[in-house]
């Protein structure tokens, strides 16, 4: 797994070399620009494999695939006498080959485990001397990957949510904000995406806000509409402001910091719940 997270950032990388080729060159013709989209896209694809360490190379390798095909049409489709134009699309071309690679071991079927032979017939006993029926094993309780899962018998008991939370798993939202951009964002126990809090308090929402892992970020200021999906099917969307970004290229996945602006009383209840089971990152937004 280890060397498929490696081909998969061996990708990014390349990539990442053609995406910035066409966003520093003033002289990229404006309708080649939305070719980084198409490009961004690929490399989340391919930055999920390699957070997930290979075990999760479908269906991100066949997302890549596809936005890399799109991508080295268009660019085929262009004049070659333009220097960036030729180096995003070796960029693209030399990662579409091992993406390809990495979509064919996701369609790979799994080995199939060798089924233990049956057990021989037990001969038949008189009834006088038939075996006592072996105690039932004691039932071992499943593991919950969801942060909202209820706690165990010995826990402490937590206070009921509001009715309106257990009741529906999509509490209402507040009014749109018109022409506002809607991103998604998806939350797990472990996924980049992920609350923040500063330096001015605790609380998420007053002091802090979500963290969207991405790579197309939004100008700062600029007003967004989160759709938030959470372990568990829950869902909610809330307004907010980009208020900070993390460029690609380090260690981190890049995104942006968004403070939540107007969120619903069943969705902040949904929210704490969330961090009560993870906590947030740190970022000194204010």
């Amino acid at each position: 797994m280890t060397d498929i997270a490696s081909t998969a950032r061996t990708a990014r990388e390349s990539l990442s070399r053609g995406l910035s080729a066409l966003q520093s060159d003033p002289n990229v013709p404006p309708h080649l620009l939305e070719l980084a989209g198409t490009i961004a896209q690929a490399m989340g694809a391919l930055h999920q494999i390699e957070r997930s360490n290979g075990t999760q190379t479908s269906p991100f390798a066949q997302t890549a695939l596809t936005h890399l095909r799109a991508a080295l049409t268009q660019l085929q489709s262009q004049p070659q006498t333009h220097p960036t134009v030729a180096l995003a699309m070796e960029a693209v071309a030399g990662a579409l080959g091992t993406v390809h690679a990495l979509s064919k071991l996701a369609e790979a079927p799994a080995p199939v485990a060798p089924q233990p032979a049956a057990a021989p017939a037990t001969a038949q006993m008189p009834p006088h001397q038939a075996a006592a029926p072996a105690p039932a094993a004691p039932q071992k309780p499943p593991a919950h990957a969801d942060p909202f899962a209820a706690a165990p018998a010995a826990a402490k008991p937590q206070a009921a949510a509001p009715a309106a939370v257990v009741n529906s798993q999509r509490p209402p939202a507040p009014a749109p904000l018109g022409d506002a951009q809607v991103i998604e964002a998806d939350l797990g126990t472990h996924s980049p995406t992920n609350f923040y809090k500063g330096l001015a308090g605790n609380d998420v929402i007053d002091h802090g806000g979500l963290f969207v892992s991405t790579y197309m970020i939004p100008k700062l200021g600029l007003p967004v509409r989160l759709r938030v999906s959470m372990p568990g099917g829950y869902e909610f969307e809330a307004n907010a402001v980009v208020r900070w970004k993390r460029e690609a290229g380090g260690d981190a996945a890049p995104g942006f910091g968004a403070q939540l602006t107007d969120i619903s009383p069943e969705a902040r209840q949904l929210v704490y719940r969330y961090v009560k089971n993870r906590e947030p990152i740190f970022y000194d937004d204010f």
